[in-house]
């Protein structure tokens, strides 16, 4: 059975419904953060949100869902080039 392995967690491929990059951004209320595509982050939102971090995320059912955060987009472009290595 074939494997990903971010950082230190193990997954078989098999099991993973969606993984997707994503750029957590501040909502305004509070602490909260949300997660918005890199496409609409570079093409719409230019100085318009407060950028909180980079993550990628594996989603295997809708009760299990595993995040990745790095505090750059080098640091995620990095994660995202280990991951296409493995498939």
């Amino acid at each position: 059975m074939k494997k990903l392995l971010i950082e230190d967690k193990e997954f078989n491929l098999k099991d993973i419904k969606k993984l997707y990059p994503a750029v957590l951004v501040k909502t305004g209320y509070r602490d909260e953060t949300t997660e918005m595509s890199l496409e609409w982050i570079e093409l719409e939102a230019k100085g318009k949100v407060e950028i909180t971090g980079y993550g990628l995320f594996i989603l295997i059912d809708k009760n299990k869902k595993y995040s990745f955060i790095y505090k750059s987009r080098d640091e995620l472009d990095m994660a995202i080039s280990l991951v296409a290595k493995q498939l």
